[in-house]
């Protein structure tokens, strides 16, 4: 298994220059992949491709660019100068967001989710692999071939929990990226059904990359309180409450690994052996837990 850090997302004038150094520390304690968020502040693509492009070998992924607001022709062509920025190290994860956001801040219809996926990644994998898209369908039309240059294949990771979308994401796309996820639903709801997709597509395993907090820490209690606390809209959206019921927790920090490092590693290598394939890391620690954090994660890069 893999081991990357989901990256905090910075803010301010600097943000840029941060986000730079951060991907440069990663690339430098052996991190595999730094994943960035895409929600209300950096564009991620646009931000890999800058704070990226002057760290080499580290692979830069995005986690998630929501699909509804931009049309799959557009997310092409932006994937494909972004990877080509980045010496073809990009891996783009997509997802449909939410409800409440594609419909009551954007003002998107959000009522055929797993309709609109499928339309869109019958426009974007062609365009990314340099074919031409021609789709008429109920949710999305597109009749385009990109001039792009291509750095090569930029594999495509969705976000995908339920039934649908994950048979969807065995069957097309390359993996699913997870959030909010415990182990249980890892191995015995998330793997099966995703391999099992690709596996009846004659597709290759997928890729499963499930992100969690991490704590190393002596205050397990405190700070499992905290990433209820911090954390708590994620166990309000239906996608995320629905993994969490499945897993048995009230809330955000249940699903956290946090412990001693003893404990945090068993729970890291429970991930591998259930069939996770990238770990991504989204340290949670604060002071000397942060300290702890980092050093027992890059311990296990190395």
């Amino acid at each position: 298994m893999r081991i990357g850090l989901l990256l905090g997302e910075p803010s301010g004038p600097d943000a840029i220059a941060e986000l730079e150094r951060r991907v440069t520390a990663a690339a430098a304690d052996g991190f595999a992949t730094v994943w960035l968020s895409n929600v209300f502040g950096l564009d991620a693509l646009t931000a890999l491709a800058v704070a990226g492009r002057r760290v080499p070998g580290i692979e830069l992924g995005t986690g998630v660019v929501p699909t509804y607001p931009r049309h799959p022709i557009t997310l092409a062509q932006q994937a494909l100068t972004t990877d080509l920025a980045l010496d073809g190290r990009l891996v783009l994860g997509v997802g449909l967001s939410h409800r409440v956001v594609m419909e009551d801040m954007y003002g998107y219809d959000f009522g055929r989710p797993a309709r609109h996926m499928r339309e869109y990644l019958d426009v974007l994998l062609p365009l990314l692999r340099g074919e031409r898209a021609d789709v008429d369908g109920e949710t999305l039309t597109a009749h385009m071939e990109l001039t792009t240059p291509r750095a090569g294949a930029v594999p495509v990771l969705l976000a995908a929990l339920g039934p649908r979308m994950l048979r969807l994401a065995g069957e097309v796309a390359d993996g699913t990226i997870l959030w909010m996820t415990g182990p249980k639903t890892v191995a015995g709801h998330i793997v099966p059904a995703i391999t099992e997709a690709a596996r009846a597509a004659g597709r290759p395993s997928p890729r499963v990359v499930c992100a969690l907090p991490v704590a190393v820490t002596g205050d397990e209690a405190g700070v499992r309180a905290r990433a209820d606390q911090d954390l708590s809209f994620y166990g309000e959206l239906p996608s995320y409450r629905a993994m969490l019921d499945h897993e048995g927790a009230a809330g955000p920090g249940d699903v956290a690994i946090v412990g001693d490092e003893e404990q945090v590693r068993a729970r890291i290598q429970a991930l591998a052996d259930s069939g996770v394939t990238d770990f991504a890391a989204a340290p949670i620690g604060k002071g000397e837990d942060a300290v702890r954090t980092r050093e027992l994660l890059a311990s296990l890069v190395a």
